[in-house]
Protein backbone atom coordinates (compact mmCIF):
# COMPACT_ATOMS: atom_id res chain seq x y z
CA UNK A 1 0.00 0.00 0.00
CA UNK A 2 1.62 3.63 -0.39
CA UNK A 3 1.87 5.68 1.82
CA UNK A 4 -1.19 8.09 2.16
CA UNK A 5 1.08 11.44 1.49
CA UNK A 6 2.13 9.74 -1.82
CA UNK A 7 -1.31 8.89 -2.80
CA UNK A 8 -3.06 12.65 -2.17
CA UNK A 9 -0.29 13.95 -3.84
CA UNK A 10 -0.58 11.78 -7.28
CA UNK A 11 -4.38 12.44 -6.72
CA UNK A 12 -3.60 16.18 -6.91
CA UNK A 13 -1.38 16.25 -9.75
CA UNK A 14 -4.16 14.08 -12.02
CA UNK A 15 -6.77 16.61 -10.83
CA UNK A 16 -4.71 19.91 -11.77
CA UNK A 17 -5.79 19.77 -15.26
CA UNK A 18 -9.25 19.78 -14.10
CA UNK A 19 -10.87 23.11 -12.86
CA UNK A 20 -12.86 23.50 -9.42
CA UNK A 21 -14.95 26.41 -11.04
CA UNK A 22 -17.22 29.12 -9.25
CA UNK A 23 -20.55 27.64 -9.61
CA UNK A 24 -20.40 24.16 -9.25
CA UNK A 25 -21.88 22.34 -6.21
CA UNK A 26 -18.92 21.97 -3.96
CA UNK A 27 -17.28 25.11 -5.18
CA UNK A 28 -18.42 27.25 -1.83
CA UNK A 29 -16.60 24.28 0.38
CA UNK A 30 -13.30 24.30 -1.84
CA UNK A 31 -13.58 28.22 -1.64
CA UNK A 32 -13.95 27.58 2.78
CA UNK A 33 -10.96 25.70 2.68
CA UNK A 34 -8.45 27.79 0.95
CA UNK A 35 -9.77 30.32 2.95
CA UNK A 36 -9.08 29.10 6.45
CA UNK A 37 -5.46 28.41 5.64
CA UNK A 38 -5.10 25.93 8.73
CA UNK A 39 -3.71 22.90 9.49
CA UNK A 40 -6.91 21.03 10.63
CA UNK A 41 -10.48 22.03 10.12
CA UNK A 42 -13.55 20.83 11.72
CA UNK A 43 -17.28 21.17 9.99
CA UNK A 44 -20.26 19.82 10.62
CA UNK A 45 -22.01 17.98 8.07
CA UNK A 46 -24.76 20.67 8.65
CA UNK A 47 -22.45 23.19 8.55
CA UNK A 48 -21.13 22.09 5.20
CA UNK A 49 -24.62 22.11 3.88
CA UNK A 50 -24.92 25.58 4.57
CA UNK A 51 -22.02 26.53 3.06
CA UNK A 52 -23.12 24.73 -0.16
CA UNK A 53 -26.50 26.59 0.69
CA UNK A 54 -28.44 23.00 -0.48
CA UNK A 55 -28.72 19.48 0.72
CA UNK A 56 -25.96 16.78 0.56
CA UNK A 57 -27.03 13.14 -0.71
CA UNK A 58 -28.22 11.38 1.72
CA UNK A 59 -25.25 8.92 1.58
CA UNK A 60 -22.82 11.70 3.45
CA UNK A 61 -24.40 11.31 6.67
CA UNK A 62 -24.84 7.31 6.71
CA UNK A 63 -21.88 6.30 4.94
CA UNK A 64 -18.03 6.83 4.87
CA UNK A 65 -17.35 5.87 1.67
CA UNK A 66 -18.81 8.91 0.33
CA UNK A 67 -16.31 11.07 1.87
CA UNK A 68 -13.17 8.83 0.81
CA UNK A 69 -10.19 10.69 -1.29
CA UNK A 70 -10.72 9.28 -4.73
CA UNK A 71 -10.17 11.72 -8.08
CA UNK A 72 -12.48 9.81 -9.74
CA UNK A 73 -17.01 9.84 -9.75
CA UNK A 74 -16.65 12.03 -7.02
CA UNK A 75 -16.90 16.03 -7.04
CA UNK A 76 -16.86 16.71 -3.21
CA UNK A 77 -13.45 15.10 -3.08
CA UNK A 78 -12.51 17.27 -5.56
CA UNK A 79 -12.99 20.01 -3.61
CA UNK A 80 -11.19 19.75 -0.55
CA UNK A 81 -8.06 17.72 -2.51
CA UNK A 82 -7.78 20.84 -5.38
CA UNK A 83 -7.99 22.73 -1.40
CA UNK A 84 -5.09 20.33 0.03
CA UNK A 85 -7.06 18.99 1.89
CA UNK A 86 -7.93 15.56 2.82
CA UNK A 87 -10.86 13.49 5.09
CA UNK A 88 -8.99 13.28 8.29
CA UNK A 89 -11.50 12.24 10.93
CA UNK A 90 -14.73 10.78 9.65
CA UNK A 91 -17.21 10.89 12.90
CA UNK A 92 -20.67 9.84 11.30
CA UNK A 93 -21.89 10.03 14.90
CA UNK A 94 -21.26 13.02 15.94
CA UNK A 95 -21.56 14.19 12.46
CA UNK A 96 -18.35 16.32 12.40
CA UNK A 97 -15.93 15.83 9.01
CA UNK A 98 -12.04 16.42 9.98
CA UNK A 99 -9.96 17.89 7.01
CA UNK A 100 -6.45 17.75 7.21
CA UNK A 101 -3.34 19.99 4.70
CA UNK A 102 -1.32 17.27 2.85
CA UNK A 103 1.60 17.98 1.02
CA UNK A 104 0.71 18.93 -2.38
CA UNK A 105 2.99 18.49 -5.58
CA UNK A 106 2.96 20.99 -8.38
CA UNK A 107 3.82 20.13 -11.84
CA UNK A 108 5.06 23.17 -13.55
CA UNK A 109 5.85 23.79 -16.57
CA UNK A 110 9.07 25.50 -17.77
CA UNK A 111 9.82 26.30 -21.81
CA UNK A 112 13.19 27.91 -22.28
CA UNK A 113 13.81 27.91 -18.71
CA UNK A 114 11.45 30.03 -18.12
CA UNK A 115 8.29 29.37 -15.82
CA UNK A 116 4.68 29.25 -17.43
CA UNK A 117 1.99 31.22 -15.08
CA UNK A 118 -0.36 28.86 -15.42
CA UNK A 119 -2.95 27.97 -12.74
CA UNK A 120 -0.82 25.32 -11.24
CA UNK A 121 2.43 27.94 -11.25
CA UNK A 122 -0.12 30.48 -9.95
CA UNK A 123 -0.99 28.76 -6.71
CA UNK A 124 2.29 27.15 -6.31
CA UNK A 125 3.64 30.29 -5.96
CA UNK A 126 1.39 31.91 -3.48
CA UNK A 127 1.65 28.39 -1.38
CA UNK A 128 5.36 29.05 -1.33
CA UNK A 129 4.80 32.51 0.07
CA UNK A 130 2.11 31.26 2.36
CA UNK A 131 -0.09 33.76 1.08
CA UNK A 132 -4.14 33.51 1.46
CA UNK A 133 -5.82 34.49 -2.13
CA UNK A 134 -6.58 37.78 -0.59
CA UNK A 135 -2.96 38.54 0.86
CA UNK A 136 -1.61 37.37 -2.66
CA UNK A 137 -3.62 39.41 -4.55
CA UNK A 138 -3.11 42.46 -2.28
CA UNK A 139 0.88 42.06 -3.11
CA UNK A 140 0.42 42.23 -6.84
CA UNK A 141 -2.02 44.82 -6.92
CA UNK A 142 -5.45 42.88 -8.24
CA UNK A 143 -9.05 41.58 -6.77
CA UNK A 144 -9.08 38.23 -4.69
CA UNK A 145 -11.91 37.31 -7.44
CA UNK A 146 -8.73 37.62 -10.29
CA UNK A 147 -6.65 35.50 -8.16
CA UNK A 148 -9.06 32.68 -7.91
CA UNK A 149 -9.92 33.08 -11.43
CA UNK A 150 -6.46 32.35 -12.25
CA UNK A 151 -5.99 29.19 -10.03
CA UNK A 152 -8.90 27.74 -11.15
CA UNK A 153 -7.75 28.27 -15.30
CA UNK A 154 -10.89 30.50 -15.65
CA UNK A 155 -8.72 33.23 -16.67
CA UNK A 156 -4.58 34.15 -17.60
CA UNK A 157 -2.51 36.83 -16.27
CA UNK A 158 -1.37 38.91 -19.51
CA UNK A 159 2.02 39.61 -20.48
CA UNK A 160 3.18 42.28 -17.86
CA UNK A 161 1.34 40.51 -15.20
CA UNK A 162 3.24 37.13 -16.08
CA UNK A 163 6.58 39.55 -15.63
CA UNK A 164 5.43 40.58 -12.43
CA UNK A 165 4.63 37.00 -11.22
CA UNK A 166 8.41 36.57 -12.42
CA UNK A 167 10.07 38.98 -10.50
CA UNK A 168 7.73 38.11 -7.53
CA UNK A 169 9.22 34.41 -7.80
CA UNK A 170 12.66 35.71 -7.99
CA UNK A 171 12.19 38.08 -4.89
CA UNK A 172 11.07 35.32 -3.08
CA UNK A 173 13.42 32.60 -4.21
CA UNK A 174 10.74 30.65 -5.92
CA UNK A 175 13.53 28.27 -7.80
CA UNK A 176 11.41 25.23 -8.85
CA UNK A 177 14.43 22.70 -10.27
CA UNK A 178 13.75 19.98 -13.05
CA UNK A 179 13.12 16.74 -11.72
CA UNK A 180 16.49 14.56 -12.58
CA UNK A 181 14.15 11.76 -13.37
CA UNK A 182 12.02 13.60 -15.86
CA UNK A 183 13.03 12.39 -19.34
CA UNK A 184 11.99 16.20 -20.70
CA UNK A 185 15.09 17.95 -18.17
CA UNK A 186 17.38 17.66 -20.91
CA UNK A 187 15.43 20.06 -23.60
CA UNK A 188 14.32 23.46 -23.68
CA UNK A 189 10.51 22.62 -22.51
CA UNK A 190 10.19 20.15 -19.21
CA UNK A 191 8.07 19.86 -16.00
CA UNK A 192 9.32 21.05 -12.60
CA UNK A 193 7.67 18.67 -9.13
CA UNK A 194 7.58 20.61 -6.34
CA UNK A 195 6.32 19.96 -2.86
CA UNK A 196 4.43 22.58 -0.92
CA UNK A 197 2.82 22.46 2.18
CA UNK A 198 -0.58 23.61 1.37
Amino acid sequence: MKPLRASLSALFVRLQGSDMKPGSKYYPLYQHLVQCQQETITLAIADMEALITGQLPTSAWHQRAWWSNRSTGALQAKAWIMAGYHTDEINLEQRTITFKQFQAEYRIQQVDGEITWDQVAIKALRKHMKLTQAQFAEKLGVRRQTVSEWENGIYHPDRSTNRHLELVAITENFQPRISQSDPKSNTTEGETNILEQS
